[in-house]
């Protein structure tokens, strides 16, 4: 398994897989970034997000993203960090820094 693991994420009926990936590839010693864009940072208010965030080494999400879903940018989710309310950098960080990538 690749060393590194970045997850992109705009579809906001994936949470199971999102997690299913992050805790295969976690078991098996890979380094997992997760970034929700569009849609998908409606995942960001799913119960299993804060445990995401433990599990992965760093989640992001896109705050323009989630302010065109109708949350505030004042409103961060459970178990992210106000500087991970970030914007598509941290997507160019996956395709740049990371083995492997998966759109999902």
């Amino acid at each position: 398994m690749a060393k590194s693991l970045g997850i992109f994420v705009t579809n906001p009926h994936v949470m199971h897989h999102v997690m299913g990936v992050t805790k295969a590839a976690k078991a098996k010693g890979s380094k997992v970034k997760i970034f929700f864009t569009w849609t998908a940072t409606h995942l960001a208010k799913d119960p299993q997000f804060p445990e995401l965030c433990k599990i992965a080494d760093d989640v992001a999400i896109c705050v323009d993203s989630y302010v065109n879903m109708g949350y505030s940018a004042d409103d961060v989710p459970e178990g992210l960090k106000k500087e991970k309310m970030a914007t598509q950098t941290q997507h160019g960080l996956i395709i740049e820094d990371y083995d492997c990538y998966l759109n999902l």
